[in-house]
């Protein structure tokens, strides 16, 4: 029996290099509570916060502008780009290799304590930003996600 038509989770043709900001949304396995609750980050947590702040000392040229660590999925809007003194010099780093990069470092810092642990879904999910009123809604979003979870966890 073939195996259903997985949706791709990129945009086809789009270079994730380019000069831009990008909300993403990467989840733990089996959206599994590894990182605390909604109001304290855990250890775990705090080694994912850790790492996701080294990405722009990682890569140049980048930015983290917003974020949010939740129970089981991190949110943040990245920008490609955001030195003007530097565009144009060299080809930005990918957003999937930063992403990969930042999984991977979580995932061996937290192995040090739990190996075998799987940590991480598979990929990521991602949106380009394209103008500053969606730059300012998933801003919005991101602020309000805490309020959302514990609604939904109470209903």
């Amino acid at each position: 029996m073939p195996l259903p038509n997985r949706k791709l989770p990129r945009l086809t043709g789009f270079d994730y290099s380019s000069e831009n900001s990008y909300f993403v949304t990467i989840c733990t396995k089996n959206k599994k509570c590894l990182f605390g609750t909604i109001d304290t980050l855990n250890f775990y947590g705090k080694i994912a916060e850790n790492e996701l702040l080294k990405i722009p000392s990682r890569f140049k040229d980048i930015r983290l502008d917003k974020y949010i660590i939740m129970p089981n999925h991190i949110h943040a809007i990245i920008t490609i780009g955001s030195d003007r003194a530097i565009r144009n010099l060299e080809p930005h780093d990918d957003l999937s290799i930063m992403l990969g990069l930042y999984k991977s470092g979580v995932s061996r810092e937290i192995h040090k304590f739990s190996p075998g642990l799987e940590i991480w879904q598979k990929s990521y999910f991602d949106n380009i930003i394209r103008n500053e009123d969606a730059y300012y809604e998933i801003c919005r979003y991101i602020d309000e996600n805490p309020v959302r979870w514990k609604l939904n966890k109470q209903g």
